[in-house]
């Protein structure tokens, strides 16, 4: 891992002021020379405008959000942090970095859960240069590493939880937050090895494969409908039980074994019943 060396060069006013100094008497040397037709004044004028060149080399801009790093005949020397018009020594190789925030909306991705079953999963990835020095020494390209470790980090993701679970079971569809956070956890550690910060990571899509879409769709709703069967079975019990009790307990009639499951039949049907009932009325005996 290299170490970043943040380094704060010299300032480029005073070396461009140097610079067009040197430029000015370059001038003055060489048309003085050409006009006298003395050639030694004219050759040092033409030394003075190459020291000029080699000093006004040696300068450059970091933008806000930007860092410079050097390197010096293949030895890294430090990185320039602070926005400005700095001066370096001229042979020094500068490569420019940016620290801005930035997006990685990646592809949808065909995987499998941990269930087997072929889902469509793909993430957003808000990452940022944190150690220029890990970024551009330790990986060959670093923008292309992040790419490459998302996808991985994704697909090792989908195959660690199902899409969806029954029970408290972690699943993907269930618990995307959750799950968004492991993503940016695992991510913050394979990414961190090329000096780069992932500021948030979540998923932005997911979905069952196209081939066994409509065989998932048909099972969620099934089992939305054995929900609430359930449910209305429950409460259906519950309220003829009630009715029982209170029919009982307040002496209104009393009923035999036969009559009690007759009523409780009737009842059953009536709240279970997809459609509404119509009730017969006997208008002689009960019996």
């Amino acid at each position: 891992m290299t170490r970043e060396s943040v380094r704060k060069p010299a300032p480029g006013g005073a070396v461009l002021m140097l610079a067009v100094v040197l430029f000015a008497l370059a001038l003055f040397l060489v048309i003085g020379g050409a006009r006298a037709d003395h050639a030694p004044t004219a050759l040092a004028g033409v030394f003075v405008l190459l020291v000029g060149v080699f000093v006004a080399a040696g300068l450059f801009v970091v933008q806000p959000n930007q860092a410079a790093v050097l390197v010096f005949f293949g030895k890294y020397t430090g990185t320039v942090k602070s926005n400005g018009f700095w001066w370096v020594n001229p042979f020094t190789v500068r490569r420019k970095i940016s620290l801005r925030a930035r997006n990685l909306n990646g592809d949808r991705l065909k995987v499998n859960d941990k269930a087997g079953n072929p889902i469509e999963i793909a993430a957003v990835v808000v990452w940022a240069v944190e150690n220029t020095a890990e970024a551009t020494f330790d990986v060959d390209d670093y923008e292309g590493y992040v790419t490459t470790q998302s996808e991985s980090a994704v697909r090792h993701l989908a195959t660690k939880y199902p899409y969806d679970s029954e029970d408290d079971t972690l699943s993907l569809r269930g618990d995307i937050d959750t799950v968004s956070g492991k993503l940016e956890e695992e991510l913050a550690e394979r990414l961190g090895r090329a000096g780069v910060k992932v500021i948030e990571a979540r998923l932005s899509h997911l979905a069952y494969a196209q081939e066994i879409a409509g065989a998932m769709l048909r099972r969620q709703q099934a089992d939305a409908i054995i929900a609430a069967r359930f449910k209305i079975v429950e409460g259906a019990v519950g309220m003829v039980e009630n009715a029982l009790d209170a029919l009982g307990s307040r002496g209104i009639v009393e009923l035999d074994d036969e009559r009690r499951a007759a009523m409780v039949s009737n009842l059953m049907v009536v709240l279970c019943g997809q459609e509404e009932a119509h009730p017969i009325i006997n208008a002689g005996s009960l019996y």
